[in-house]
């Protein structure tokens, strides 16, 4: 199959082109600058200029592959509902030009926010009140003849490279002195190791009916506490636990993503797809120390 993959040469976007590559399908990758172009080369991926506002760029991608893959997001947290806005236009420029084609596409959502309170299924529906709505974006093409599947991904999908949320919150323990939790850090962080998940978004691409939504979830829910414990072991730093108002100082803008208690499952996700995750755990990649080495 012919794939193309936005974000193709970022974190989890880079492990989804190498599983394609390894199961013999052809990649080509959005790139928006010599070096991502030149990564995507050096993977074995052909290269397709342009970028998330350039929805011609996009459609022009779409026109010569027999599937899509949208894992491109700008991470900017201080403009997250542009950010949003942005994946909101790219997802509907993408989908318009797979109507009536029943070609697969995979787009890359969230599990947070979907069933505070208790295990988050796949069954449950979006948040319509969120900023961000890859979900329901998404879903509104599988009536109109795209294959189209939804990944939600955890907050924490870890391995060598990530520059994410737990690097940030490691960022945040040097410059503090501490390695912190909100409150008595029981609130759960679901997690996945992107090569597990890279091969889900493939096992998705292949065979994902419309309309279905997937759990990229290998831990149900890591307490935050062991997140921050694991911080301080490696750092030689003391763990303590902070109220909602010290959170809000200390963690800034990573607060909100820190306190949220999100369990979440992946039983179905398993049983329909035959996906067994076999990496290693989000305390077991903190503990091997790649996380701490700085260069």
């Amino acid at each position: 199959m012919r794939v193309f993959v936005t974000g193709a040469t970022g974190f989890i976007g880079s492990a989804i082109v190498s599983e394609l590559l390894d199961a013999g399908h052809k990649v080509t990758g959005l790139a928006r600058s010599d070096a991502a172009a030149e990564a995507l080369a050096a993977a074995g991926a052909a290269v397709h200029r342009g970028d998330l506002d350039d929805l011609d760029s996009l459609r022009g991608g779409v026109a010569a592959a027999d599937g899509v893959i949208h894992t491109a997001f700008v991470h900017d947290f201080s403009a997250y509902a542009g950010a949003a806005a942005t994946d909101r236009r790219a997802i509907e420029a993408i989908g318009e030009s797979l109507a009536d084609s029943h070609r697969p596409f995979v787009v890359t959502a969230g599990t947070a926010g979907r069933a505070p309170g208790r295990l988050a299924t796949e069954s449950d529906a979006p948040d319509p009140a969120a900023p961000r709505q890859s979900d329901g974006t998404a879903m509104a093409f599988a009536a109109r003849g795209v294959r189209v599947s939804v990944m939600r991904l955890p907050p924490s999908v870890h391995g060598e490279g990530d520059h994410g949320f737990v690097p940030a919150l490691i960022g945040i323990a040097r410059d503090k002195g501490i390695s912190a939790y909100p409150g008595d850090g029981a609130n759960r962080w679901p997690a996945v190791h992107r090569h597990d998940a890279a091969r889900l978004y493939r096992l998705a691409l292949e065979s994902a009916p419309a309309g279905t939504r997937l759990h990229a979830v290998a831990e149900e829910g890591v307490p935050v506490r062991e997140i921050a414990e694991a911080i301080g072991r490696q750092l030689g730093l003391p763990v303590t636990g902070l109220s909602a108002a010290e959170a809000e100082g200390h963690f800034d803008w990573l607060a909100r993503f820190f306190s949220v208690d999100n369990p979440t499952s992946s039983a179905w996700t398993r049983d329909e797809f035959g996906w067994q995750p076999a990496g290693p755990t989000l305390i077991e990649d903190l503990d091997a120390g790649h996380y701490f080495v700085q260069s």
